[in-house]
């Protein structure tokens, strides 16, 4: 119902390619993965934590949430 009618966000630590293995079920894995990666823009991040990186400057509001 949604498809090309909205936007959907989704983020994740875990790359794209592992996905399968975590869904687990190779036909509920193709359809999802069908539907979200068709047609969608990923931007993929690399690079330290910026939790790690704010904890080397003393930035307590890191530690704390």
């Amino acid at each position: 119902d949604r498809y090309e009618a909205g936007s959907t966000l989704i983020t994740s630590q875990l790359p794209i390619d592992a996905w399968h293995d975590v869904i687990g079920e190779p036909t509920f894995a193709d359809a999802i993965l069908d539907r979200l990666v068709h047609n969608a823009y990923r931007v993929e991040l690399d690079g330290q934590s910026m939790r790690k990186t704010k904890l080397k400057t003393g930035d307590e509001s890191a530690q704390n949430g």
